[in-house]
């Protein structure tokens, strides 16, 4: 039996104080949250930091869970959706972030137009304190499997 395999990518809904979203500008999929693959080896949570520090140059607090996306599509993907608070450091571009900023929730919405992303955006902002869950088909997008857990 071949096991099966599945890229893992985690992603932060990050605030400041005043309670602007950071956003970077990915070169193909456009405005979107910080995300990246997790390295062999790597944990969600140290993934989840050094994908926030390499693509915009700061520092977060870590919070809660919010949803996972199932991407069934080849190559299979799990996506780990956080929400954190911003700690520090200056917005820095990379090969991954052309341009990144601090919007409103409106504008960040206005901006972010990848219909995953833009789906992935909604939910994280809606957060009410239960995770998500979403498999999808991502050409074209489309959801197949919905559920929500709430916490115990």
């Amino acid at each position: 039996m071949e096991h099966p395999k599945h890229v893992v990518v985690v992603g932060c809904l990050i605030r400041n104080r005043a309670g602007e979203v950071l956003l970077i500008r990915h070169p193909r999929r456009g405005w979107e949250i910080p995300q990246g693959r997790v390295e062999e080896g790597e944990d969600l949570v140290a993934a989840a930091h050094r994908e926030v520090l390499e693509e915009a140059g700061v520092e977060m607090n870590l919070g809660p869970l919010a949803a996972v996306w199932s991407m069934t599509a080849s190559p299979a993907s799990i996506i780990f959706n956080f929400l954190a608070d911003y700690r520090g450091g200056e917005l820095r571009p990379s090969e991954e972030s052309l341009e990144l900023g601090w919007f409103s929730a409106e504008e960040a919405l206005g901006y972010v137009t990848h219909p995953v992303n833009l789906d992935r955006l909604r939910t994280l902002l809606a957060y009410s304190g239960s995770v998500v869950y979403r498999a999808y088909a991502p050409k074209p997008y489309q959801v197949q499997v919905e559920a929500v857990f709430s916490s115990i």
